[in-house]
């Protein structure tokens, strides 16, 4: 009696070990949030892996553009990049292949492009894995089809990317410095890197014709007289960063100074030991402040991607612009000559960043981000950037995108780490480049336009 029993018990387990899990056949809703969750696990993952500001900007771009042209098409609203971005081809067509989701295939495309781009693949695969089953247990025939048509037009904007000299800027030599000229570049404390991606300005911009298409006025000359320009604004980060850290915890400044640094590369040195501190780059921060407009807004999954994808395109030429400006001017850093002239002593409330300071980054970024977001959710758009609260800082308020923008580039001053003509002229390069993007890619239809308007 107990072997016919064990037998059954036995036959049973196998044949629910053999079955597969019930199809539920449903359609799969993909959320504007599983996108949101998708772009927060690659920042971390960024984080991790430290990426640095100009090369994380090329990792938001091309898996963006990748689900935003698989939208494109089924989308009325929204016009293909191709033939509009250098030299980006039409994706394969949708409309001749059954079963397939286009939201589900354009995030899977989004993923697939991002994995690729970062170094710490496994990390993402967590969340890539458990997505993959839900939808598979959901509807496993829209599952395989859309991701067999994600994957396809994932290669196809691969081959795109490919071709951006990305590659061919990973074997060129290293910045050499000039010692021999007092207005060059040094290497800063405390690591005294090398100067980071001296050649990016041979990365292939997504719409600008060249990288030099906006360079900007030169920096004020370079001159120790106290009656110049130039020293003018070297003493002005020197009495600001004292009068400001002179106030403590209560500076508003500092608090500023703080919320957007941003920095990637912030090394800590307790006693014989020296380690990295790991943060989000400045580009990481406005696409933090795109998600937080998408939700503020209750925008759906396509229209998130319009606005992901017009926000990383702005961010990944503004790069391109101001790196091709560093190199050219190669302008020293206020801290070397601030201990070099002035006070031994004194070190900047942020840590000085790896290259050269003309023009601030952060302020050409956040100016072209902030014009791309005023053109997506209008001027007068109100809201409560948590971008750093993972890093310890508190929640700060604007009004516009262009006030986020005003603070980011002037809080670089404050930071002691820019002269006031970076921040100033950064910043409007940065507008004048966002403004190119509007102008010149149509990324909605005449017909959306209208509509908006009216």
């Amino acid at each position: 009696m107990f072997k016919k029993v064990s037998a059954i018990l036995l036959i049973l387990f196998f044949l629910s070990c053999s079955q597969e899990k019930p199809q539920s056949n449903e359609p799969i809703n993909v959320t504007a949030e599983d996108l949101h969750n998708s772009i927060d696990k690659i920042v971390e993952i960024m984080i991790h892996d430290i990426f640095s500001p100009p090369v994380a900007s090329r990792i938001f771009a091309y898996p963006n553009i990748a689900a935003y042209e698989i939208v494109a098409q089924v989308n009325p609203e929204y016009n293909s990049l191709a033939g509009q971005v250098n030299e980006l081809t039409p994706i394969p067509k949708i409309d001749s292949l059954p079963n397939v989701n286009p939201n589900l295939a354009a995030l899977i495309a989004h993923m697939n492009i991002s994995k690729q781009l970062i170094f710490s693949e496994d990390k993402f695969e967590v969340l890539q894995d458990s997505l993959f089953n839900k939808w598979q247990t959901t509807n496993k025939v829209e599952f395989e089809a859309s991701k067999a048509y994600g994957e396809k037009v994932a290669e196809h904007i691969k081959k795109w990317m490919g071709k951006d000299n990305y590659s061919q800027t990973r074997t060129m030599p290293k910045f050499t410095v000039n010692t021999e000229d007092p207005a060059r570049w040094q290497p800063t404390p405390p690591a005294y890197m090398d100067g980071i991606e001296p050649h990016w300005n041979k990365i292939r911009p997504f719409f600008l014709d060249s990288a030099a298409q906006f360079k900007p006025v030169p920096p004020p000359a370079f001159s120790m007289d106290k009656n110049s320009q130039f020293y003018k604004e070297l003493l002005e980060v020197y009495e600001t960063s004292n009068r400001i850290t002179a106030v403590g915890d209560k500076s508003e400044e500092v608090a500023i100074a703080k919320f957007w640094d941003c920095n990637p590369y912030v090394s800590v040195t307790r006693g014989h030991l020296m380690f990295a501190t790991k943060k989000i780059t400045p580009g990481a921060h406005w696409i933090g402040i795109t998600k937080i407009a998408c939700r503020n807004t209750e925008s759906d999954f396509q229209k998130s991607v319009y606005a992901y994808t017009k926000t990383s395109m702005a961010i990944a030429d503004a790069f391109i612009s101001c790196w091709d400006e560093k190199y050219r001017s190669n302008l020293i850093r206020p801290e070397t000559l601030i201990n070099q002239h002035i006070d031994e002593n004194w070190v900047p409330i942020l840590q000085t960043p790896p290259f050269p300071e003309y023009t601030s980054g952060h302020s050409v970024v956040s100016g072209a981000a902030a014009t791309a977001l005023t053109d997506i959710f209008g001027n007068d758009f109100s809201f409560d950037d948590d971008t750093e609260l993972p890093f310890g800082l508190p929640i700060r308020s604007f009004t516009s995108f262009n006030q986020a923008a005003d603070e980011a580039a002037i809080s670089r001053m404050y930071g002691g780490i820019h002269y006031r003509a970076a921040v100033e002229v950064g910043v409007g390069q940065g507008r004048e480049l966002g403004a190119l993007l509007i102008d010149k890619i149509k990324m909605k239809s005449v017909n959306s336009v209208a509509a908006n308007q009216e």
